[in-house]
C-alpha cells in the first residue's frame, strides 16, 4: 500500500527564545523528546520498536490555535512603549485620574491591537499553506502486502529521513554540505541476493545505529541479518547512508528509515530561528524612550511650578495624561502598515517577478545593508559547468585551439612544403587528445526510460537520449559531454571496463587496469587502460597545472597558454600521456599491490610507487572549463560594490573552484590581489599567516573552513579585523554551522547589518542567523526560501531588492516616523502652553472626538501617504548605487534629524497656540476653533513641504482630509462656535498663523535646496 507521508524534513517553530524544543510540546514525550540515544531498526516488525521517535512533517508557525491570541498580546505588550499606552487607558478607570471619555484613549488603542492581530494572522495563514504544501508531498512504502514498510525514492526527488539503503547509487549534496559533486553510495552487501525488494520484510535482520549527531561526513553502524547459520553481521559507514535534503541521480533506492523530525542531520545543522527586530524599530523605540523621559520631566515641571501643592501626587498622573501625547499611540501602527505597504510593493514589482514576503516586519534592513554573504552554487553559478576551451600543441609552429560550440581549427605559423605532413600530425595529435579526455575521468554513463534505469536495454542499444552522465565533479562531466559533441562518445562503464563509440559507430572498449583517484593533496587523477583492439597500455593522467608543470616533458609554452586561460576565468586542466609495455606494467602492478598491503605508512608508499609513473609524460592538451555564472551576476555585484556592500562568498566547494568562481564573477576585480590562506593546523602556523596576510592591501581574501576555524580559535579579534578591511573575502569548504557563526561574528565586530543569500538546506542557519535573510527558489528545493525573510528567483533581483525597495522603505518610514512623532509633538507643546497659561491647570485644551480626529480622520492620510514618497526614479537608483551608500550611516534618522524635527514641532506649537490667545476675543470656544483649525491646516501644509515626489493619491489624502475637516464642523458644535468659523475674522486669523508656523520653513527648504542641495537632487533636475 502507498501511505501520505511528508517528504520534507522537519524545521523548529520559530520562536523568541533560544531554549531548545525537544519535542512536539513540553509536557509529552510523544514525539521522541529527551536526550538522543543509540537505535536499533528492524525490518519489517515494527512491534519490536523500543521508542517513539519525532514525526517527520515541517512546520514554521510561531503559534497555534490555542496560543495564537496570547502569544501576539504577549509579544505585543512584553514591550515598553505599548503597555505604555496599556496602562494609560486602563488609569481612566480610577475617577480621580480621567481627564475624558473612555474611548479617547480605548479606541486607539484597540485600532493598533486590532491591526497588529489582523497582520500576524494573515502571515500565520500564509506560513500554514506553505507548511502544509511541502508537508502534502508523498513517497511509496514498502508493505508485507509487497507494493512500494521502506521508502522507494526515485530519481530528482529530496530524500525524507536519514536512511540505509539497498541498491549503489550517484547522490547529490549541495543541500546539505554546498558541494555540487556526485558523491557514490553503496549498497548493504548481505540484501544484494535477495530476488526482490519484498523479500527484505521476510529476513529478521535490524539496523543498529549510533544516536544522531552533527557530523554529516561520518556515521557508525551494523546491519546483523540472524536468520543466517552463523548470523551475518556488516558494518556500516557514511558510504551506506542517504541523508535527508540530499537526491540521487537515477533509479529507484530501497532503504530503512532511521532517523526523522529533529534528529536528522540536516536538522541539527540549521540554528534555532530567532525573531528579529530591525535595527530601525530599536532606533524607534530609543525615541520613544526619549520622548517618554521629556513626558515625565514636562509633567514634573508642571507640578513644582505649583509648588507640589495638595495632592501633587495625582497631579503628576494627570500631567502624565495629559501629556500622553507626546510618546504617539500612533506611531506603531503607521510603521507597522507601512511595513505592508511596502512589502506588497516588493511583491507586486513586474521586474522582479516571483518575489516573496516572509517576513514583513523588517523591509527597512533592505535600506541599511553592509555585508552581503552569499552561497556560490544557486546564486553566484548555477549547477552545472561548462566546457571553454582545450589548447593543443602539435609542435613548435602549429597550435590546435577550439572553444565550446566551435570546430577545431589549427593555425599553422607558414605555409611550409611540409604543410601535409603537418596536417597529419595535427590530425593525430588532435585524436590523442580527445581519446585521453574521453578516457581519463569517473564518469559513468546511465540509461533510463520512464524514470527507471534499464541496464540491460542500455548494454544493448546505448540510447543516447536515455543517456544520462553520473560523475563525483561536474567538471568531468562537461569534459565527458564535449568529447561526445566532437564524436567520441562514452557509452558504457562499469568497474573493470569503458566503451567509447567513433563518429562511425564502432565500439572501442578499454579494460580498466587501474585507477588512481583525485585527492586534494595530489590535485590530479589518473586510469591505466588496455586497448583491447591493439592490446596497448597506456597510462593517461589529469591534474593542476602546478603540479603537471614538473611531471611532463620540458616545453616552453604550458605557462603561458595556463596563465590565459587562468584571466579568463578558467578551471585549467593539463591532461598527459604514457606508453607502457607489458613488463613495465607487470613490474608496476608488483610493487604497487605490494605497497597497498604495507601495514605501516601505506599512503606514502603507494603515493611513491605511482609517482615512479608520473615521469616524463607527454604533454596532450590544456582544458578550460567555466563554472556557469548566474545571469547578470557580474553586474549585479558591480552595483553592491559601488553601493559599499561588501560581499562575502560562503561555499562548500573546494578551493580552487571557489577561487576560479570569484574571478569569473568579478567578485574579485581585475586590479585586486588574491591572497590564499595557507592550511593552518596549529596556533604557530596561524600566527604566522596572520602576520604574512597583514603585510596585504587591497587584497581579497581566500580562506578554507579548517584553517578559519583554527584562526577562530586563537586570533578571532584579529582575524575579523583584518577580513573587514578586505574588500571580498571567500570561504569555501564551509560547514553549514560555521556559516552561521562567520555571520554572527560580523554582527558583533562590526555592529553592522549583514543580509545572508543561500538557496539550499545548508544555507538555512545563515539565513535565520543574518539581519536579513534572503532564499533563491531554485533547483535546490524551497528550504532556503521557506527559511528567509524574502525570497526571490535569481540573485540578479538582489540589486533593485536592496537599491529600489530596500532604500525607499527605509527613507518612508524614517520620514513618517519623524513626522507622527512631529505632528504629536505639535499638540502636547499647544497643551503645556495652555497649561502655563491657565495657572498650571492639569485640564485638557482638546477633549473627546478633536483628540481622536486630530490623529485620525483629519491627518491620518496625508501623514501616512508619505509611504508612497521617493526622492529619485528606481531607474536613477538602480544606475546610481552610489545613493544607497548615504543610508549605510542612518542620517535619514539620526539624533540630529530627531532634534530639528523637536524643535520645528515647539516652534509651531507655541506659534500656533500663543496666537490663538492673542487673536481670540471674548470666550474660550473661539481659542479651540482658531488653534485647533490652524493645527490640522498647519499639519496638511507640513506633509506637502515633506513630499519630494507628489503621486495622486498624496493629493486625494491631502483634500479627502480637508473636506472631512469641514463637513465634521457640523457635529462639533459643543467644542466649536459654528457661527464664529463662518466670520471673516476667523478665516483672516487662521490664515496667519498659519502663515507664520509655516512659512519660514518654506523658506529654509528653498534656501537649502539652492545652496545646499542633497545629492540625489542632482540627479533628478
Amino acid at each position: 500500500m502507498t501511505d501520505n507521508i511528508p517528504l520534507q524534513p522537519v524545521r523548529h517553530k520559530k520562536r523568541h527564545d533560544n531554549k531548545r524544543r525537544d519535542g512536539c510540546c513540553p509536557w509529552s514525550r510523544c514525539c521522541g523528546g529527551g536526550d538522543f540515544r543509540p537505535r536499533t531498526v528492524w525490518l519489517g516488525h515494527p512491534e519490536k520498536r523500543e521508542q517513539r521517535y519525532p514525526r517527520n512533517v515541517i512546520n514554521n508557525q510561531k503559534y497555534n490555535f490555542f496560543t495564537f491570541l496570547p502569544g501576539v498580546l504577549f509579544n505585543q505588550f512584553k514591550y515598553f512603549f505599548n503597555l505604555y499606552f496599556l496602562l494609560l487607558a486602563c488609569s481612566q478607570f480610577v475617577n480621580e485620574l480621567r481627564l475624558g471619555a473612555l474611548y479617547t484613549y480605548w479606541v486607539p488603542l484597540g485600532f493598533v491591537l486590532i491591526i497588529t492581530i489582523m497582520r500576524e494572522a494573515v502571515e500565520e495563514m500564509r506560513c500554514f499553506l506553505r507548511d502544509k504544501e511541502v508537508n502534502s508531498q508523498i513517497y511509496s512504502k514498502l508493505s508485507t502486502r509487497g507494493e512500494p514498510l521502506f521508502p522507494l525514492i526515485k530519481r530528482a526527488r529530496t530524500f525524507v529521513p536519514d536512511f540505509c539503503h539497498k541498491g549503489s547509487c550517484f547522490l547529490r549534496t549541495d543541500q546539505l554540505d554546498g558541494e555540487t559533486d556526485w558523491k557514490l553510495r553503496l549498497p548493504v552487501a548481505c540484501t544484494q541476493r535477495l530476488p526482490t525488494a519484498a523479500d527484505l520484510l521476510q529476513i529478521r535482520s535490524f539496523v543498529y545505529a549510533e544516536e544522531p549527531n552533527i557530523d554529516i561526513h561520518n556515521f557508525i553502524g551494523t546491519f546483523t541479518r540472524e536468520d543466517g547459520d552463523p548470523p551475518v553481521s556488516e558494518s556500516l559507514s557514511i558510504e551506506n547512508t542517504l541523508w535527508a535534503s540530499t537526491v540521487i541521480a537515477s533509479g529507484t533506492v530501497v532503504g530503512v528509515v532511521i532517523y526523522t523530525g529533529k534528529e536528522l542531520r540536516s536538522v541539527m545543522n540549521t540554528s534555532n530561528p530567532r525573531h528579529k527586530i530591525g535595527l530601525f524599530d530599536l532606533e524607534v523605540n530609543c525615541l520613544t524612550k526619549i520622548l517618554f523621559g521629556a513626558l515625565v520631566v514636562v509633567s514634573l515641571v508642571m507640578v513644582a511650578l505649583q509648588h507640589f501643592a495638595g495632592r501633587w501626587y495625582l497631579q503628576i498622573f494627570r500631567f502624565l495624561l495629559l501629556f500622553s501625547n507626546i510618546v504617539p499611540i500612533s506611531l506603531r501602527v503607521n510603521l507597522d502598515m507601512g511595513k505592508m505597504v511596502y512589502s506588497w510593493m516588493i511583491k507586486k514589482d513586474s521586474k522582479i517577478p516571483g518575489t516573496g514576503v516572509r517576513a514583513s516586519t523588517i523591509p527597512e534592513q533592505l535600506g541599511r545593508i553592509s555585508y552581503l554573504l552569499t552561497d556560490k552554487t544557486g546564486m553566484i553559478s548555477v549547477n552545472c559547468k561548462c566546457f571553454c576551451k582545450i589548447c593543443i600543441f602539435a609542435n613548435k609552429a602549429t597550435k590546435v585551439a577550439t572553444e565550446a560550440g566551435n570546430r577545431v581549427t589549427s593555425t599553422p605559423a607558414s605555409r611550409a612544403p611540409g604543410a601535409t605532413k603537418v596536417r597529419k600530425t595535427i590530425s593525430s595529435r588532435v585524436h590523442e587528445a580527445v581519446k585521453a579526455i574521453a578516457l581519463v575521468h569517473n564518469v559513468t554513463p546511465a540509461y533510463e526510460s520512464n524514470g527507471v534505469t534499464d541496464q540491460a536495454e542500455a548494454e544493448q542499444h546505448y540510447e543516447d537520449t536515455c543517456r544520462v552522465y553520473q560523475a563525483s565533479s561536474p567538471d568531468e562531466v562537461s569534459l565527458v559531454q564535449w568529447t561526445e559533441s566532437v564524436g567520441l562518445t562514452l557509452v558504457g562503464r562499469d568497474q573493470s571496463s569503458m566503451q567509447l563509440r567513433t563518429p562511425s559507430g564502432q565500439i572501442l572498449t578499454f579494460t580498466i587496469l587501474q585507477i588512481f583517484p583525485f585527492t586534494y593533496e595530489s590535485k590530479r587523477m589518473g586510469i591505466i587502460v588496455r586497448d583491447e583492439s591493439t592490446g596497448e597500455i597506456t597510462f593517461y593522467l589529469k591534474g593542476a597545472d602546478v603540479v603537471m608543470a614538473g611531471i611532463v616533458q620540458y616545453n616552453d609554452w604550458l605557462e603561458e597558454e595556463c596563465g590565459n586561460m587562468a584571466r579568463e576565468g578558467l578551471r585549467v586542466l593539463v591532461v598527459a600521456k604514457k606508453s607502457l609495455t607489458e613488463e613495465q606494467y607487470q613490474d608496476f602492478e608488483a610493487r604497487y599491490v605490494q605497497a597497498k598491503l604495507s601495514v605501516h605508512d601505506r599512503s606514502l608508499k603507494v603515493a611513491t610507487v605511482i609517482e615512479s609513473l608520473e615521469m616524463e609524460m607527454e604533454l596532450l592538451c590544456l582544458t578550460g572549463v567555466e563554472d556557469q555564472l548566474q545571469a547578470d551576476v557580474r553586474p549585479t555585484l558591480e552595483i553592491l560594490r559601488n553601493a559599499g556592500i561588501k560581499v562575502w562568498m560562503l561555499t562548500g566547494d573546494k578551493l580552487e573552484t571557489a577561487t576560479c568562481t570569484a574571478k569569473n564573477a568579478h567578485l574579485v576585480t581585475r586590479n585586486q590581489d588574491i591572497h590564499v590562506f595557507r592550511p593552518v593546523t596549529t596556533r604557530s602556523e596561524a600566527h604566522l599567516e596572520l602576520n604574512a596576510f597583514r603585510r596585504k592591501h587591497d587584497c581579497a581574501l581566500v580562506i578554507s573552513g579548517d584553517s578559519l576555524e583554527v584562526c577562530l580559535k586563537f586570533y578571532e579579534y584579529e582575524f575579523m579585523e583584518l577580513a573587514c578591511q578586505c574588500p571580498a573575502v571567500v570561504c569555501c569548504r564551509c560547514a553549514p554551522t560555521q556559516k552561521a557563526q562567520i555571520v554572527r561574528l560580523l554582527q558583533e565586530r562590526t555592529g553592522k547589518l549583514t543580509c545572508a543569500v543561500g538557496d539550499g538546506g545548508n544555507d538555512v542557519s545563515m539565513i535565520q542567523e543574518a539581519d536579513c535573510g534572503v532564499g533563491v527558489e531554485g533547483k535546490e528545493g524551497k528550504q532556503a526560501s521557506l527559511a528567509a525573510d524574502f525570497s526571490i528567483t535569481q540573485f540578479k533581483h538582489l540589486g533593485r531588492l536592496l537599491m529600489v525597495h530596500g532604500r525607499n522603505s527605509y527613507k518612508r518610514s524614517a520620514a513618517l516616523s519623524q513626522f507622527v512623532i512631529h505632528r504629536s509633538l505639535c499638540i502636547s507643546t499647544m497643551q503645556a502652553v495652555f497649561s502655563s497659561v491657565f495657572y498650571f491647570a492639569s485640564v485638557p485644551l482638546y477633549q473627546g472626538f478633536l483628540i481622536i480626529g486630530y490623529s485620525t480622520i483629519y491627518t491620518m492620510f496625508p501623514v501616512f501617504s508619505l509611504v508612497l514618497d521617493k526622492d529619485v526614479k528606481s531607474e536613477v537608483a538602480m544606475l546610481y548605487p552610489e545613493l544607497y551608500k548615504d543610508l549605510l550611516k542612518g542620517r535619514p534618522l539620526s539624533f540630529k534629524t530627531f532634534l530639528l524635527w523637536v524643535l520645528i514641532s515647539i516652534y509651531q506649537g507655541n506659534i500656533i497656540m500663543y496666537g490663538a490667545l492673542l487673536l481670540f476675543e471674548s470666550e474660550f470656544v473661539h481659542i479651540v476653533a482658531i488653534s485647533f483649525t490652524s493645527l490640522i491646516l498647519t499639519e496638511l501644509l507640513m506633509v506637502a513641504l515633506t513630499v519630494q515626489t507628489w503621486h495622486w493619491l498624496m493629493i486625494v489624502a491631502e483634500l479627502l482630509s480637508l473636506a472631512c475637516y469641514i463637513a465634521s464642523l457640523v457635529f462639533l458644535h459643543e467644542f466649536i462656535d459654528l457661527y464664529f468659523i463662518t466670520t471673516l475674522s476667523f478665516v483672516w486669523k487662521v490664515t496667519a498663523i498659519t502663515l507664520v508656523s509655516c512659512l519660514p520653513l518654506y523658506i529654509l527648504k528653498y534656501l537649502r535646496r539652492r545652496f545646499s542641495p542633497p545629492s540625489y537632487s542632482k540627479l533628478t533636475s
